[in-house]
């Protein structure tokens, strides 16, 4: 991956020549980068799992990942790799919570700063977590506000470094750790499903799994009212769509990134939809029969298994849980 001029961010967005290409060798680069610093998470498995949904299923638990979800991996490779100068004026990040949490722990870790723009109705639990980690927290309305632009302005106000949440290099490599991790433990599987917000983790997923598993069924899950990334394979360019009124508030993306769809669009077999019913009950058996909690969003490729989602049904199934991040009060919330 060559760097771009303009730094770690490099220029990503639309109409941009330079786009950075992401290979399998960055996310093991990535891996070494994290070792002894993320979490090699747990895969879990469950009989009753197994036999509700009729196949060998692995689940990769990014819910025990630090900051409750895989965010960490990509953050924390990305702001590693700044200077000196850049980490002490400070990073700024766009995110309605996991990464928010992720880039300010990171940034803490590397004796930085980080200013975060989140929405006025992201979580709470996730906005306490990310002033917890030292983050300055700046609010918009996700509904009428421009959280790329605000926070771009902010960057280039105070001279901070923009981490996005998913259309960055060394962000997508980290994300892919997670699937290489759950690879070398599980040994080649047939498919692995995985909640496309968007698109890092499944672009990076995509990248460490066809290579360690060549023929493997790359299948993305999206929440039904935010399907960008479904439309953007199906008319073959990415497209906006209204701010998606979901559950799933990690899966509230209007657009897929320019990056994640150009490795998404190469490498993805499907892309499935799940209702937030369908997510509700995802989250209770994850609960009740697996002893985990997961946020909407990291119930969701579970959500698409349940729901029958997948046909043919292939024998060994990977599953990306990809976080926990969820208060008690809208846990109870959720599941009435």
């Amino acid at each position: 991956m060559t760097p771009s001029p303009d730094g770690p961010t490099g220029p990503t967005g639309p109409g941009s020549t330079d786009v950075p290409v992401v290979t399998f060798d960055d996310v093991r680069d990535a891996a070494r980068r994290l070792s002894g610093v993320a979490h090699r998470t747990p895969v879990l498995r469950s009989r009753t799992l197994d036999a509700l949904v009729g196949a060998e299923i692995h689940l990769k638990c990014e819910n025990f990942q630090r900051v409750g979800a895989f965010k960490f991996r990509g953050a924390y490779n990305a702001l590693s790799r700044l200077s000196a100068q850049q980490l002490a004026r400070g990073v700024a990040a766009y995110s309605s919570g996991n990464h928010a949490q992720a880039v300010a722990l990171a940034a803490r870790e590397l004796g930085s700063h980080a200013v975060i723009v989140m929405p006025e109705d992201a979580p709470a639990s996730k906005v306490a977590a990310t002033a917890g980690y030292g983050a300055e927290i700046v609010r918009y309305d996700r509904y009428t506000g421009d959280r790329n632009a605000l926070c771009r302005r902010l960057a280039e106000e105070r001279g901070l470094t923009l981490i996005p949440p998913y259309d960055h290099p060394h962000v997508i490599a980290g994300q892919g750790t997670a699937a290489l991790e759950l690879i070398e433990e599980t040994g080649p599987l047939d498919a692995l499903l995985a909640p496309v917000g968007g698109g890092g983790l499944m672009a990076g997923s995509a990248l460490a799994a066809t290579a360690l598993a060549p023929g493997i069924r790359m299948i993305g899950v999206e929440p039904v009212a935010g399907d960008d990334t479904r439309r953007s394979l199906a008319a073959g360019h990415p497209v906006t769509i209204p701010v998606p009124r979901t559950i799933a508030d990690g899966q509230a993306v209007e657009s897929p990134g320019e990056l994640t769809f150009a490795v998404n669009r190469r490498l993805l077999d499907s892309v499935v939809l799940v209702s937030d019913e369908e997510i509700r009950a995802a989250m209770k058996l994850a609960f009740e029969r697996l002893k985990i909690v997961t946020e909407p969003s990291g119930a969701s490729a579970l959500a698409a298994l349940l729901a029958g989602r997948i046909d043919p049904l292939p024998p060994r199934i990977g599953v990306i849980i990809s976080g926990g991040n969820v208060g008690v009060e809208r846990f109870l919330e959720l599941l009435g």
